[in-house]
């Protein structure tokens, strides 16, 4: 695999640090101003005398984001009665960390950390006591589990890094963060095995963290759009997913984990088409019953592809290859139908979406009503008003149905704009059009890539595998890691 990172013209200009001074007053003053002490009722800051040294500490906090127990504790309580010599020794909190500039009280400020400043000192210290509101593990939402463990992400980085900590024991995971955003900094938590993971592919994705030029990014959803390489593209690059058990095996192999505060989910690259077919149901599951449910999968991609261009393509221009007494049945359906077969055919996939996409964003509890009332009404009145002919509601409702078999929904995406692009290429000049969509479909596809790894590998180009691409083979036969994405160590133990 030739591997060359991805180059930015725009590099991040470092922007000058101001250093803290022994004019604490003045610096104090600054902050005050820069929260707007008096208007901002969530600023708090207070001032203590410390025993050990015989000044008067300031401290600088938002209420509503700190443990206000741990700072009576960790904070106001050694500082008003303890003996030392330095903060150090008085406050023994493992998150105690020195800072010597204006920007990084700020950015600690804002992290949901303590400062502290002391009258004559050249440098603050921070003590980490925040408390972010979160909710607790659950299920995942969109990731059904039949047979697995069913833990989900939850918007807590710390909890999620605990999750995947749980299910890997390894004391080469490791666990490093990068900054991104300008105005509202917020931490990117990137998540290997170092003795596993490819180098290359792990300093391209920490200089593509370091590019991001913007105010803020609040969650990975965003972080996606910025890290992908082809942001116009109908193929999703980066995995995404909602399960930590998910995000483990994945880990195990060599990939590389994203996650973020504000986000019930990871990022997981590289990946490859394949990747998106995969679920680790598959894993769980028996050899034969975990296959059998991956032909499913890959027939309804089929389908819901395939199924509306090519009937438009057959009855369009090859009706020859349609049996006669179906092919009677068709043109005596469509005998009163005054559109034309392309539009009949888009009328109703349209429709489908619609129906779809009112069913995702109306109060659950009515969901399913309106999806199952509003395709009987609407499909039923259609045909009884010779609007479309019955067959095709038989044809996008197969169409639509088996893209639900599409779980990833980055991928689902796809399959809907593919079908439609398929479609309207059935439309010009029936099975040489299609066919010529689709080798057109499958090159462009070929041509991209997942930080610097083939998106049809490992069967185009070929790589030696754990034979896991298309079906896979018994657990304990399983050998090898995926070797498109060069692992330190290829061979499983």
């Amino acid at each position: 695999m030739s591997y060359k990172p991805i180059k930015k013209n725009t590099k991040k200009q470092d922007k000058k640090s101001t250093p803290l001074n022994r004019h604490t007053s003045m610096q104090i003053k600054q902050l005050k101003e820069m929260y707007s002490h008096n208007i901002n009722k969530d600023f708090c800051s207070r001032t203590l005398f410390a025993n050990f040294n015989k000044k008067n500490v300031h401290l600088f906090y938002y209420a509503s984001i700190v443990n206000s127990d741990k700072i009576e504790q960790a904070i106001v309580q050694p500082l008003l009665e303890d003996d030392g010599s330095s903060f150090p020794n008085v406050l023994t909190n493992e998150s105690l960390k020195e800072i010597d500039t204006m920007e990084k009280v700020i950015e600690h400020i804002n992290s949901g950390k303590v400062v502290l400043l002391s009258e004559g000192d050249c440098a603050a210290y921070s003590i980490d006591v925040s408390q972010f509101q979160h909710r607790a593990i659950s299920q995942s939402e969109n990731e059904s589990v039949v047979k697995g463990p069913q833990e989900a992400f939850t918007e807590s980085t710390h909890m999620n890094i605990s999750l995947i900590r749980k299910q890997i024991k390894d004391k080469q995971l490791i666990t490093t963060v990068s900054s991104v955003g300008e105005r509202s900094k917020q931490d990117v938590t990137i998540v290997y095995i170092s003795d596993l993971v490819n180098s290359e592919i792990l300093k391209d994705v920490q200089e593509r963290l370091n590019n991001i030029d913007t105010d803020n990014v609040r969650n990975v959803e965003l972080l996606e759009q910025y890290l992908e390489e082809r942001p116009y593209s109908i193929f999703p690059s980066i995995y995404y997913t909602e399960r930590p058990d998910n995000a483990a095996a994945y880990i195990e192999n060599g990939h590389i984990v994203l996650l973020m505060e504000s986000s019930s989910a990871c990022l997981i690259l590289p990946v490859t088409f394949w990747t998106f077919f995969q679920s680790p149901e598959d894993r769980y599951s028996r050899f034969m019953f975990g296959n059998f449910t991956r032909m499913i999968r890959f027939i309804a991609f089929y389908l819901t592809t395939m199924i509306s261009a090519t009937y438009v393509a057959l009855a369009n221009f090859h009706s020859q290859m349609i049996p006669p007494d179906l092919l009677l049945a068709i043109t005596a359906s469509r005998e009163r139908v005054p559109f034309p077969l392309l539009i009949e055919v888009l009328i109703m996939e349209v429709a489908f979406e619609l129906i779809r996409e009112a069913g995702i964003r109306i109060p659950s509890a009515l969901g399913p009503t309106i999806g199952i009332v509003g395709a009987l009404i609407l499909g039923q009145a259609a045909v009884e008003a010779n609007i479309i002919s019955p067959i095709i509601v038989i044809i996008s409702a197969l169409s639509g149905l088996t893209s639900f078999a599409i779980s990833d929904v980055s991928l689902n995406y796809t399959v809907r704009i593919t079908r439609f692009l398929f479609i309207f290429a059935a439309g010009f000049m029936g099975m040489l059009t299609l066919m010529g969509a689709f080798l057109l479909w499958f090159m462009y596809a070929a041509s991209l890539k997942s930080f610097g790894v083939r998106f049809l590998a490992p069967i185009a180009p070929s790589f030696k595998a754990p034979k896991d691409t298309l079906f896979r083979k018994a657990v304990r036969a399983e050998l090898w890691r995926p070797t498109q994405i060069q692992p330190k160590d290829s061979k499983k133990k």
